[in-house]
């Protein structure tokens, strides 16, 4: 199953289903119970969803703009160098996962601009795994962590390298800087998320090719690490990190400028796609 995250036309935000003939708006059906998809996972209405997966569409995908999965974690964690190639383009050595966070506002939907910061040329790609939390807890043993997985998405993790030093939240919490969909592929759909392959475009062009089995620490040891010091709830999301090929560290360096289409494609998941908008800057 397939949700999104959407406005209608007329500016209601609401979630639903993507089905293949068009979108089944679950904000009208189930939006006094759940006011959006964060709170139906929380309520444990993912399994009410199935009633409505063969009814009538409401929308077609050109009919709404995505929004992001979740648009208010309560945490959103990043993962660094999780990809072998990745490290060896840093000279990354440190073996424990790096983490930093990501601000809520950060974020923006499929099909939306993702802007590039007035205050940099050096604004980067990163296309990553996103994994959506469905059930709280912490201390999570990971042998049982995946069954805390509600289901999983594509993240354009943009990085504004000229800001991102030790400190890495500095580079990742401009607005509108990181992408966050198209849509949430439920877990039963994906019984093993370290079998992925993962790829991103820029203007058609690949850029970066992997697979989630090369990840350095995998999505259940993630949860495991993750869950020691800091409670998950569900909406919660860990971005799992970006495989090697990163602008920064071409030659010569290949950044985001106004204009660029940057796309991540996750195999049985989608192809995430968003266009780089110049910041607006007061006159």
């Amino acid at each position: 199953m397939k949700l999104v995250s959407i406005c209608t036309q007329e500016g209601r935000k609401s979630y639903g289903i993507l089905t293949d003939a068009g979108i089944v708006d679950l904000g009208k059906r189930l939006g006094e119970r759940f006011r959006d998809m964060k709170a139906l996972l929380a309520g444990g209405g993912l399994s009410l969803c199935q009633e409505f997966v063969n009814a009538a569409p409401d929308f077609s995908e050109s009919d709404v703009v995505f929004r992001p999965l979740i648009e208010q974690p309560n945490k959103i964690f990043c993962v660094g160098m999780n990809y072998a190639a990745k490290r060896v383009e840093f000279a990354e050595t440190n073996p424990a996962p790096t983490l930093f966070v990501r601000f809520p506002d950060s974020q923006t939907g499929h099909e939306c601009p993702v802007i590039k910061p007035a205050q940099t040329n050096e604004f980067d790609y990163e296309g990553e795994l996103a994994v959506v939390i469905g059930k709280s807890g912490k201390g999570i043993h990971k042998e049982d962590a995946l069954s805390h997985v509600a289901g999983y998405s594509c993240y354009m993790d943009g990085s504004v390298r000229d800001w991102q030093h030790t400190w890495f939240t500095a580079g990742k919490n401009w607005s509108e800087t990181g992408a966050f969909g198209p849509w949430l592929v439920t877990a039963d759909e994906i019984p093993d998320p370290q079998e992925l392959a993962i790829r991103t475009f820029l203007n058609g062009q690949m850029v970066q090719d992997d697979n989630t089995a090369n990840m350095i620490h995998p999505v259940a040891a993630l949860i495991e690490y993750i869950s020691t010091f800091s409670a998950l709830s569900a909406g919660d999301v860990i971005i799992t990190g970006s495989p090697g090929g990163v602008g920064k560290k071409r030659v010569p360096p290949l950044f985001l400028k106004e204009g660029d289409v940057i796309e991540v494609d996750i195999e049985r998941i989608g192809r995430l796609r968003n266009y780089i908008a110049r910041e607006a800057v007061a006159a």
